[in-house]
């Protein structure tokens, strides 16, 4: 069978949404990084530090035990810039530098991939790939679901916010074009692939990352992640990073499709709300996460990441936790799967 291990979440006390899958061919550790808590968290800097220090120590005890490291994208609650020690010996599933990715991830990126070349000999401004026209299409023209909804009085806005968008990506589009390329590397030392849209299979094991995918809303600036799915003897895990809620419906479609026995679902930024998180994006992602709650059949649910930020989180989406307790479904933060209590909450 499949084995989950919630390495560290916010629920433990530092941003991060790193966890251990073990299946009987293959160790699979997604987004080892961890980062501290922002300054209206209430714990003492003391306190953060510490649980930064622990977090990292985990992740670290946690990749001495894997095969495979998966890097959703270049924050530094996903990824660890740098420790030999977490990508020696690995295979590497990573988010691609080269494209879907905005400025401050492909700097983060290029350093990060700097530093693991040089780490074993070798240099990665010697290996760089010429620049390409890729003709990356927007995925916006995937959301169906999401672009069908009437906002209600908020609709003149939203379609303003989409056409600010579409020329932000244009723009982008026209960066990607530039860059010198970061390669794909198999060495003795480790292996490196770009992931997402792509399948891998481990004896029985696959691994499936989905995506590119927005950050939360239609054309975050933040940029675009994947999400992970391993499925081993019809038992399937889905680990969706960061698509904050998710607040996109197509998103949630994708889960309920799935079907996963075990969800890692990270929540919508509620510490948030009224500077990077609206109340109608918020009511979205409640209501995703609503559906995806009564509309799969899993086995367990852990919804942390993102939302054990502050002290309200569980008022704040507690038709989420209702729905759960009402169809008897095991819905928990990481902390309380631990058997611990989230704390936020202390």
């Amino acid at each position: 069978m499949i084995e989950v291990r919630p390495v560290w979440f916010d629920s433990l006390g530092a941003k991060s949404s790193c966890t251990l899958v073990k299946t009987p061919d293959v160790n699979i550790l997604i987004d080892p990084g961890v980062a501290i808590m922002h300054s209206s968290f209430p714990a003492s800097p003391e306190d953060k530090v510490r649980w930064v220090g622990e977090g990292r120590e985990e992740i670290r005890r946690a990749a001495e035990e894997a095969d495979v490291v998966v890097i959703s994208h270049y924050h530094y609650d996903h990824f660890t810039d740098f420790d030999k020690a977490l990508y020696e010996g690995k295979i590497i599933f990573a988010k691609n530098p080269n494209q879907y990715i905005n400025d401050s991830q492909r700097k983060r990126a290029l350093r990060f991939y700097s530093n693991l070349f040089e780490a074993f000999g070798l240099n990665l401004e010697e290996m760089v790939l010429e620049p390409i026209d890729g003709g990356w299409r927007d995925i916006i023209d995937d959301l169906r679901h999401a672009l069908s909804l009437d906002y209600g009085d908020y609709w003149s806005r939203k379609v303003e916010l989409l056409e600010k968008g579409r020329k932000w990506f244009e723009n982008r589009r026209d960066k990607w074009r530039t860059y010198h390329r970061i390669p794909e590397i198999n060495t003795e030392n480790f292996s490196l692939y770009f992931a997402e849209g792509k399948s891998f299979k481990f004896g029985e094991t696959r691994i499936s990352f989905k995506g590119p995918l927005f950050h939360g809303i239609e054309y975050s600036r933040v940029g675009w992640v994947f999400s992970t799915v391993i499925e081993y003897g019809g038992y399937k895990i889905v680990h969706t990073s960061d698509l904050n809620g998710p607040i996109i419906e197509d998103y949630a479609d994708w889960i309920i499709e799935e079907q996963p026995n075990i969800i890692i679902l990270d929540g919508p930024m509620t510490y948030m709300l009224g500077y990077m998180l609206n109340r109608i994006n918020l009511r979205r992602a409640i209501e995703n996460a609503r559906r995806i709650v009564e509309e799969v059949d899993f086995d367990l649910m852990i919804y942390d990441h993102h939302l054990p930020r502050e002290p309200r989180f569980r008022e704040r989406t507690s038709i989420i936790w209702r729905t759960a307790e009402d169809l008897n479904k095991k819905v928990l933060t990481a902390a309380e799967y631990l058997g611990r209590k989230p704390v936020v909450l202390m």
